[in-house]
């Protein structure tokens, strides 16, 4: 038990640090071609920090821990929400895009629907993930064309010159973060397994807390930091971007491993719930605005969704 949870501690700091390098790298890379805040927030910096959450979820479905690995998924989701926007909120209020309203919103909660539909027969299957799999290709077709788009007048060119002669050190940076991601996540699960079973605690209440909570972190650390540094776009495009990528891509590629069995709780209330989490942001950002009390009130909810989950 006790090298178990050194384990887990290890696999955590190792999906942290391979997180870091990650977004950083790409992040930075992005940036050297000129692609603007909100559009990198969506796509690299989502990217880079869903892939802890990609490769714990992949390792589990692979070891027949579906709970783990669907449970891990729909709790980031609510933690993208609650935890990491409510706390960046806090940090420094927001002002949200007009467009984020009106598509990227909209788009998160779609794919939060479908795949709730998805689930109703118990299981997400191969097709189902393809299906998944080809709408992230239509939102990455999206934003490619926003990039393209006459929306680039907000980068910071003299930025986009230093960050265009460090591309080699970025690439360096996305290599090793890619390492450390794999070889964190597979210490993750094994002693995530392990401490569950230890303790007699389900591995979906496992997956959708303390998992969550630790693939999160990359997430947590992004945004908090461009909310310091008073980067608003790219911190709620992260956490929008990092669920789209939660959803399509991760939930899109495990199943074509191996299917994944979805549990009637999951179904009829923690789904629900990652639901509502995210209708609630849209109707906070109609007034265009995230606020510091609408930070804290997404904090509370969070807290009392993992309350929720263990009291169950």
């Amino acid at each position: 038990m006790l090298l178990a949870s050194v384990l887990f501690l290890a696999g955590l700091l190792m999906l942290y640090f391979g997180a870091d390098f990650l977004v950083n790298g790409s992040s930075r890379l992005a940036l050297s071609y000129g692609i603007r805040p909100l559009i990198i927030g969506m796509t690299v910096v989502a990217f880079a920090t869903s892939m802890p959450e990609m490769l714990v979820s992949l390792v589990a479905a692979m070891r027949g821990s579906a709970d783990l690995a669907v449970g891990n998924i729909v709790g980031s989701n609510v933690a993208n929400i609650g935890l990491i926007l409510g706390a960046a909120a806090l940090l420094c209020p927001m002002t949200v895009a007009p467009s984020v309203i009106r598509r990227e919103l909209p788009f998160m909660i779609g794919s939060s629907l479908l795949l709730y539909a998805f689930c109703f027969d118990g299981m997400i299957s191969a097709g189902n993930g393809l299906v998944l799999l080809v709408l992230l290709c239509c939102f990455l077709g999206y934003c490619l064309r926003s990039a393209r788009s006459g929306q680039v007048e907000r980068v910071d060119t003299d930025r986009v010159r230093e960050e265009q002669a460090r591309r080699g050190r970025d690439l360096l940076l996305i290599v090793a973060g890619i390492i450390g991601l794999g070889i964190g996540a597979e210490m993750m699960v094994r002693s995530a397994m392990t401490i569950a079973r230890h303790f007699g605690i389900s591995e979906l209440v496992i997956g959708i807390s303390v998992v969550a909570l630790g693939t999160s972190l990359p997430e947590l650390a992004a945004s908090l930091m461009s909310a310091w540094k008073g980067e608003m776009e790219l911190s709620i495009g992260n956490v929008i971007g990092s669920n789209i990528f939660n959803i399509l891509f991760v939930l899109g590629l495990c199943p074509l491993f191996s299917p994944l069995a979805v549990q009637p709780t999951l179904l009829w209330v923690e789904l629900p719930v990652m639901i509502a989490f995210s209708a609630g942001l849209l109707l906070i950002c109609l007034g265009r605005r995230l606020n510091r009390l609408h930070g804290l009130l997404l904090l509370v909810c969070y807290v009392l969704f993992i309350g929720m989950v263990f009291w169950r």
